[in-house]
């Protein structure tokens, strides 16, 4: 069933008339009345672009401005820029849309989709104050915010799973484990690994036709890591985008379409797509939201993230957003937009970390921490 939003059209649906051509720069302007885009970060304000902010992942602890109650937030003024993830763009999106109505447009929040790895750049380049992003923040993209004096904080949102598709006319494929997923899309694939037969013996002897994201989606990259074992090691002769829309419409436009994407683009369009079971070892499980959030469909359940610029967290309206975005109104959001939340102690700790002014990662980055979020966010506390 799609999820039902009360103000706006269904998300994944991408009936809001708001993207524009290609996904790399396509914006989204949320407000009430809102007339113009907001300035770009770097620009005369200066509460929100100091001129030399403090070196990133410290793990320096300032607190953050004092908490409003929901009826104050019409007092609120400003601009917040976010961009990256087309995953995270769904539950984003609908959290901006309603902070939006709650401060009766007098803060505007634009949310771009250029992908996980286009995000961070953006972020680190001092050009937006948010990123989504469907994986932790990468050992290079850290040293590329630390270089750039951008220091961030680290928020889990919800939970994903990554969902393997195939046309709804497709009868052949119910499951797959995880050494029949690393045949089809391994890089020795690439021109050679092009026909279902060569997955599994007693498949058709048709040609697969492939999409999937391309090579700036966290998507991509999380997918590559837990299939072939190394982050963005992939054939590349497969339909490539960063659009989850234009993966929908190949796969559902030919019997021999397959390929991957994030469970709530999946839920939306569960009446044109069929998802595949996966083995991970211990047997078929389905990708449902019950399995995603008792960890069963494993390995593809993952944390999705945003990354808050700590200075642009210590202003009162992005501030608020990020409250927002971890309370029970975004959780509900990001149910409602087909993800999992995390139970209310995940929250509780994401938001004594935030509040707290906690910087750096401890999820991605040269040694990040192991178990669940849950695990690693008391850990490091």
């Amino acid at each position: 069933m799609s999820p039902k939003r009360s103000r706006y059209s269904s998300v994944k649906g991408w009936t809001i008339p708001f993207i524009f051509g290609a996904i790399a720069v396509s914006i989204v302007l949320i407000a009430c009345g809102a007339s113009a885009q907001p300035e770009q970060t770097g620009g005369s304000n200066a509460s929100d672009s100091p001129q030399q902010p403090p070196a990133a992942g410290t793990g320096e602890v300032e607190a953050m401005p004092q908490a409003l109650d929901t009826s104050e937030y019409a007092e609120l003024t400003g601009d917040i820029e976010i961009d990256g993830s087309s995953t995270v763009f769904p539950i984003t999106e609908a959290v901006a849309e309603e902070y939006g109505y709650l401060t009766e447009g007098n803060v505007r929040v634009t949310v771009g989709v250029s992908g996980t790895g286009g995000g961070f750049k953006k972020f680190c380049n001092g050009e937006i104050q948010i990123s989504d992003a469907s994986r932790p923040i990468k050992a290079s993209e850290v040293q590329l915010c630390a270089d750039a004096g951008i220091e961030y904080i680290e928020i889990p949102v919800a939970i994903d799973g990554l969902t393997v598709i195939v046309n709804r006319d497709n009868t052949w494929v119910q499951c797959m484990t995880v050494e029949e997923l690393n045949t089809m899309w391994a890089p020795e694939a690439e021109d050679v690994v092009t026909r279902w037969e060569q997955v599994r013996s007693g498949w058709p002897a048709d040609e697969m036709e492939m999409y999937a994201p391309g090579v700036d989606s966290g998507t991509f990259d999380y997918f590559t890591e837990i299939i072939g074992g190394e982050s963005g090691a992939s054939r590349g002769d497969f339909t490539a985008s960063e659009d989850d829309n234009l993966i929908i419409q190949g796969v559902s436009g030919g019997k021999n379409g397959v390929g991957y994407l994030g469970y709530a683009y999946y839920q939306e369009n569960a009446g044109k797509l069929k998802a595949v079971e996966v083995d991970g070892g211990g047997g078929c499980v389905a990708p449902t939201e019950a399995n995603i959030n008792d960890g069963t469909y494993a390995p593809l359940s993952r944390p999705l993230f945003i990354y808050v610029r700590k200075d642009a967290a210590q202003t009162p309206h992005i501030a608020e957003f990020v409250r927002y975005f971890l309370g029970s109104e975004g959780q509900g959001l990001a149910a409602e937009v087909g993800y999992v939340p995390y139970p209310q102690s995940v929250y509780d700790l994401v938001l004594a970390k935030f509040e707290n002014g906690v910087s750096g990662t401890v999820f991605g980055g040269q040694n990040p921490m192991h178990g669940s979020v849950e695990e690693v966010l008391a850990n490091s506390q």
